[in-house]
């Protein structure tokens, strides 16, 4: 199994301690709040905006440990060059000291304008750094908590497939916390389409054609 040769080499710890914490203190988070909340326009399909999910991304990652102020910092912009038209790359960089690491990593997770869905995500799985899949993975968590207030079942359906494609093999390349997860997620999303009988109606139509 990959997981058993992947050196972890990012920052985290299994309880916050006073140390951990004082390392979270000395981290500078304002500047790049400040740059996401740039994405409070743009709005979710299950509700809410982009900067919020920015900031529950940063919630998942310190709720499984991380505590790399790199990592941390550029969950709080995972989004902004993406879906922020004309974005301005360079007030990542000039954010701090680290703003260039911080936008390296951004755009490791950035959907490119020459790949489609599948391709950007195959990117991340086959030649992603570790801090880049294991934001990936952070982000996906949110979605897929997110899925549980959205009523449209094909995208549930398709956003299921793509997780359990793509994000389970990430995940547990770099964290089984998450991998666990995820999973966990996937069984309830796909135990909601079944209790409405989405599968048995999908079937209906395929058999009748």
């Amino acid at each position: 199994m990959a997981r058993l040769h992947y050196e972890m080499k990012t920052e985290r710890s299994l309880k916050m301690d006073d140390k951990n914490m004082m390392q979270l203190s000395d981290i500078r988070f304002a500047p790049y709040m400040q740059l996401a909340t740039g994405l409070i326009g743009k709005a979710r399909h299950a509700g809410g905006n982009m900067f919020r999910h920015q900031m529950d991304t940063l919630a998942i990652l310190i709720d499984y440990g991380y505590i790399d102020s790199v990592l941390l910092k550029a969950s709080i912009i995972h989004d902004t060059v993406e879906d922020i038209p004309d974005f301005d790359k360079e007030l990542i960089i000039n954010a701090d000291d680290e703003g260039k690491e911080v936008l390296d990593l951004v755009l490791e997770v950035t959907r490119r304008e020459d790949e489609n869905k599948k391709q950007f995500l195959h990117r991340i799985l086959d030649t992603g750094s570790q801090k880049a899949k294991i934001l990936k993975c952070a982000d996906r968590i949110s979605n897929m908590i997110s899925l549980g207030y959205v009523t449209d079942p094909e995208f549930i359906e398709r956003y299921c497939d793509e997780t359990e494609f793509f994000l389970l093999p990430m995940a547990i390349q770099v964290d089984f916390n998450m991998y666990q997860e995820l999973i966990n997620l996937i069984m309830t999303r796909r135990r909601y389409l079944e209790d409405g009988g989405y599968f048995d109606s999908r079937h209906k139509v395929s058999t009748s054609m």
